[in-house]
């Protein structure tokens, strides 16, 4: 019974460690490297390091594209508190970008 006490207590301690959450786009300073999204009526502020992971949709993204994509959100008007993402947070860092899937036009 102690064992699964335990392992009970380990899982949700794990848990706590890395939250994903899905956000709104906010603001990225290239030379700070901070994201700020807002997370329902509360804006948050997290570094993008160098490991960060960028997916669009399901498909793993190229870190320098990811990052391209973070300045042409920031420079786009139109998406500013409007543009949806999911990121993954451990430890008030980023540990994974996932952008929607964009929509194909019709030819």
């Amino acid at each position: 019974m102690r064992k699964f006490v335990l392992a009970g207590v380990a899982l949700i301690c794990s848990i706590g460690l890395t939250l994903a959450a899905d956000v709104v786009f906010v603001s990225y300073d290239k030379d700070k490297k901070e994201l700020t999204v807002k997370d329902g009526d509360k804006e948050s502020t997290y570094k993008v390091g160098d490991k960060v992971k960028f997916k669009d949709g399901d498909k793993d993204m190229d870190a320098e594209k990811g990052f391209e994509r973070l300045e042409k959100t920031e420079k786009n008007e139109k998406a500013k508190g409007k543009a949806k993402m999911t990121i993954t947070v451990e430890d008030k860092e980023l540990k994974e970008v996932k952008f929607p899937m964009r929509k194909k036009g019709k030819n």
